[in-house]
């Protein structure tokens, strides 16, 4: 289980001299609940995507929430994202949207 809590910074591994993106994940619904946060900062490679903090995010969190991660969506800076391969820029919100149930 993860001891991350608002704003932690949690980090991969790295060597000295290595750039980075730090992005700033905010989980909303049964995301949040799985993750056991509102919100966290994750420090990843400069070259990192959407794909690369998801990833990052399964390791952290990993009793509940890979699941919710499978069927969720993806905001980018308030904008939805359609392909996960799209590069992270540094000072990023990424926003975990559970499928929502309602009409």
């Amino acid at each position: 289980m993860s001891t991350a809590g608002t704003g932690d910074v949690v980090e991969t591994s790295h060597e000295a001299g290595w750039a980075s993106v730090t992005v700033l994940v905010r989980y909303f619904a049964s995301a949040r609940a799985a993750a056991g946060v509102e919100t966290e900062t994750v420090r990843l490679s400069s070259s990192a995507s959407v794909a690369d903090v998801v990833e990052h995010l399964r390791a952290a969190h990993p009793e509940r929430l890979p699941r919710i991660l499978d069927a969720a969506s993806f905001l980018l800076n308030g904008i939805a994202v359609r392909d996960l391969d799209k590069p992270v820029p540094d000072g990023a919100e990424l926003d975990v949207l559970p499928p929502f149930a309602g009409g």
